[in-house]
């Protein structure tokens, strides 16, 4: 057997737009196993939402992810609604729904653009990012951001959208139909991409059992799991959509599966500003004026998966424990079943194709030594070091 050589990407690589290292052992051209270091963008957002009122969690669960700013409130407001035994009202579930599937569009023709400039084909990227403009655009008019919406609350939404938005929304939606069908055509077609993604990166149906991976990553190789429909909530149970999936389990089946998603958030988006219309006006949120103790769970079908919010409350006006499962957390994993024996050339593509975020699920608990595998600080020495440190900035400012 020849000698491994360690080829690593990252922490700082244009492949990644966060930190992070992997570490690529290859005996040629061909990679033959994976390690990964994780912990560069650890940031305490479940310890300090406990600092924060349930109102001020909204905003900092937003800033968790910025292509996910939505779904992080979405899955935090589930979880705060089932402990306080609220309803929203109907047109707070059109608003979320649309709030949400802007998000995914926008979400989705983001990757896709930087899978076609991974592969050295910068047109796609250039259209995928042309067709995206038009959705922050959307969010713009509607929360007054093109990102960080502020849009989420218990009970319902911060603001409504008035009808004589609809119409530019319904605009925008048949723009990106014919759009995205164009997309669409360009990657199912073009033998380049069949070449570079075909065969590449492949996750069967029991690899994605196994690893407990979701959202297209699932979907691609067979798993026919949505939360949206799975277990209905906001509009998605008022309105008619299906779930796309595919069985290659290759880098290609998940782009298609994110094209085709788009065209079912199209078709969602176009019924909610429907149903905006016909109640014509109404409350969009039902007051909560306190929190009992308890403890709820929310998800929802973020952009990349399933987003998993635990809150305990207490009775006063802060989550006591707020724990977060965003979905990179389990797809990360499933990148070494992808990427060993890929060539070197495929294994960037493979890496990229689960759509990762690591500063959504990072985590640190321990610090070892990395050549000898000697624990050097437990979890609560490492935050006896960060108040040790905090304190000594506080004096010294």
């Amino acid at each position: 057997m020849s000698e491994q050589k360690i080829i690593p990407i990252g922490p700082y690589h244009p492949l990644q737009e966060e930190p992070e290292l992997f570490k690529l052992y290859c005996e040629g051209e061909i990679v033959r196993d994976i390690k990964w270091e994780t912990g560069y963008n650890h940031r305490g957002i479940e310890k300090l939402s406990e600092s924060k009122s349930f109102d001020q969690s909204f905003f900092l669960v937003e800033r968790i992810c910025g292509i996910c700013s939505t779904s992080h409130p979405f899955a935090f407001a589930n979880a705060m609604e089932e402990i306080a035994e609220v309803d929203i009202p109907d047109r707070a579930k059109y608003i979320r729904s649309i709030v949400g599937e802007l998000e995914r569009i926008h979400s989705h023709l983001l990757w896709v653009g930087l899978a076609g400039h991974f592969l050295g084909y910068d047109t796609v990227f250039m259209w995928a990012w042309k067709y995206r403009e038009p959705v922050l655009d959307l969010f713009e008019m509607i929360s007054g951001n093109r990102n960080s919406y502020a849009m989420f609350k218990i009970g319902g939404v911060r603001r409504d959208i008035q009808s004589d938005k609809l119409p530019k929304i319904r605009g925008t939606m048949k723009f990106l139909k014919k759009k995205t069908d164009l997309l669409t055509g360009a990657v199912m077609d073009d033998p380049v991409i069949h070449a570079r993604t075909k065969g590449v990166g492949i996750l069967t149906r029991e690899d994605i059992l196994e690893y407990a991976a979701v959202g297209p990553t699932a979907r691609a190789s067979g798993v026919d799991i949505d939360v949206r429909r799975d277990d209905p909530h906001a509009a998605y149970g008022m309105v008619d959509w299906k779930v796309i999936t595919s069985t290659e389990g290759d880098v290609f089946a998940k782009a298609k599966v994110r094209l085709l998603e788009m065209f079912e958030s199209i078709k969602i988006i176009e019924q909610c500003c429907d149903g905006l219309e016909k109640l014509k006006e109404g409350d969009i949120e039902t007051v909560v004026k306190n929190v009992p103790a308890g403890m709820g769970t929310g998800h929802y079908e973020a952009p990349r998966g399933e987003v998993f919010h635990f809150v305990k409350t207490i009775g006063t006006n802060s989550p006591a424990r707020h724990k977060i499962r965003a979905p990179s957390y389990v797809n990360i994993a499933t990148f070494k079943k992808a990427c060993v024996g890929q060539t070197i050339s495929d294994a960037t593509i493979s890496l990229a194709a689960v759509d990762p975020c690591y500063c959504c699920t990072e985590r640190m608990a321990v610090a070892y030594d990395y050549g000898s595998g000697k624990k050097i600080l437990s979890a609560s020495e490492l935050i006896k070091q960060s108040q040790k440190r905090t304190d000594y900035i506080k004096r010294n400012i």
